[in-house]
């Protein structure tokens, strides 16, 4: 079943190379998303269906985010039929087989039990999706490309290079070196603490560049402000939430190896590094989709606040990767909508965007107070839930720190989304001709309404998978 989940989009992209017709492929979206998505369903019902590799296996981390990634692929693959048809007249050939090529990718990242497999398909993560930053053909996007895949290059070879470390880690105690998950998580204790240290700190470098923590996130505004609405939403809840898995992988094996203590000092000071930049560069942004680039590196410092806080928060930093993941579809979907109707990101000639697209402007706004932690909604629950676990964990001045930042994102990002959807155009707007259809509303209002469940009622299932993983982070195989 793992295999599938990996072929199957793999056949889709060879079946968009061949076809002919520019209206007819991007149907193979939807296509391979339901197919990824009935294998995931089936593969969770019955484990025992799995495939017995010891390299591709997936675990209780695994059974949290590819159901996440699967779904927002399903809602991002019939947006992106809506997109293309809209623009019917460029060629999206590539386009087509990159993005089904990357969801095969992204199952590879979830399904590795293998560190050396899983930085291939990370690294691979990048090199398929580069042409997606490149879709508009602009000089912006061509330079947010080049950006991408030289700073990207440069954290993967850092990711790299810590595996290599890790591996030695055994090497140097007189063990068999190995890159296999479950072999290195047996031996942990015994691993040469001073090479455990110089890996995590090269692969929290490496990774982090791929989750865009600062100050390796610079790449992030120029790729998610000049990337199509859709590719960003993936981008958000898809790549970075694969490299958070890389990330958690390796906090496992520091962990076992009773190295929590000093991996929680680094992963809190990018945290707060990581929301300090966000909040900072959110303030006054006049770029709206640059400034869900810069929510994005606050969301993922969020994520390493929450494990460096470790044990009473990892139930709400997991169950943020989720609703994360989500609310950045609804947001980049819906500001993907608006930058078409407007031919502009700046907020300077964005205005009323609630009269002119009544859904996607109410969306996005709906997405804001989401993202920010405002309740009903799910990343209320996720951010008070790490919140909670930092107060039972005697860490007041974490806490605390944690929600001035919180409030300074708030007032930035407020003051830029309030200037996008209120008031009224300017007459001197050229508008597009662009109008809302279902086809790029109604897999936003989906995604908005699992947000909004997320908040007022989590499913038995998710909670079980939830604890399964806090236990899973806790031990050893």
């Amino acid at each position: 079943m793992e295999f599938a989940l990996i072929a199957v989009p793999l056949f889709v992209a060879a079946v968009a190379a061949s076809i002919p017709s520019n209206r007819t492929r991007p149907w193979l979206l939807p296509l391979a998303a339901v197919a990824h998505l009935s294998l995931t369903a089936l593969l969770l019902m019955h484990p025992e269906m799995t495939a017995g590799s010891p390299w591709l296996k997936l675990d209780p981390l695994g059974r949290i985010i590819l159901p996440m990634i699967s779904v927002l692929f399903l809602l991002c693959s019939f947006y992106a039929v809506g997109v293309l048809h809209y623009r019917d007249t460029q060629l999206n050939r590539v386009f087509c087989v990159c993005l089904t090529g990357f969801l095969s990718v992204m199952s590879l990242v979830v399904l590795s039990q293998h560190l050396g497999l899983m930085w291939v398909a990370i690294e691979t993560t990048t090199l398929v999706t580069a042409p997606l930053v490149y879709f508009n053909r602009t000089p912006q996007s061509i330079e947010a490309t080049w950006k991408y895949l030289l700073i990207g290059s440069v954290g993967i070879a850092l990711a790299l290079l810590g595996t290599f470390f890790l591996a030695y880690s055994s090497l140097h105690q007189g063990i068999e070196p190995t890159l296999a998950i479950d072999d290195l998580l047996l031996n942990a204790p015994r691993l040469s603490k001073s090479w455990l240290h110089a890996a995590f700190v090269l692969l929290l470098v490496g990774y982090g560049t791929k989750m865009g923590l600062a100050p390796m996130h610079t790449w992030k505004p120029d790729a998610y402000g000049e990337a199509p609405g859709v590719v960003g939403a993936i981008f958000s809840g898809g790549v970075t939430s694969c490299a958070f898995l890389a990330l958690l992988r390796v906090y496992h094996i520091c962990e076992a190896a009773g190295e929590g203590a000093y991996i929680s000092r680094l992963l809190l000071l990018m945290g707060f590094l990581s929301m300090t930049v966000a909040g900072l560069f959110m303030v006054g942004q006049r770029d709206f989709k640059r400034m869900l680039a810069y929510s994005s590196v606050e969301h993922m410092g969020i994520l390493a606040i929450g494990l460096g806080i470790g044990g009473p928060a990892l139930f709400g930093t997991l169950l943020h990767v989720v609703t994360n993941g989500l609310t950045k579809g609804v947001l980049f979907l819906s500001a993907g909508n608006i930058h078409r109707a407007y031919a502009s990101k700046s907020i300077d000639q964005v205005h009323g965007a609630m009269r002119r697209l009544p859904f996607s402007g109410a969306l996005f706004l709906a997405g804001f107070l989401a993202i920010t932690g405002s309740p009903p909604f799910g990343p209320f629950i996720s951010e008070f839930s790490i919140l909670n676990g930092a107060f039972d964990a005697g860490r007041f001045a974490t806490g605390g720190f944690f929600l001035l930042l919180l409030l300074v994102v708030f007032i930035g990002m407020g003051s830029t989304v309030l200037q996008v959807v209120q008031g009224r155009a300017s007459t001197a707007v050229n508008f597009t001709p662009y109008r809302e259809d279902i086809l790029t509303t109604m897999p936003v209002v989906l995604l908005m309404a699992c947000v909004l469940v997320l908040g007022l009622y989590i499913p038995s299932p998710l909670i079980a998978a939830l604890n399964d993983a806090v236990h899973f982070l806790k031990g050893r195989p």
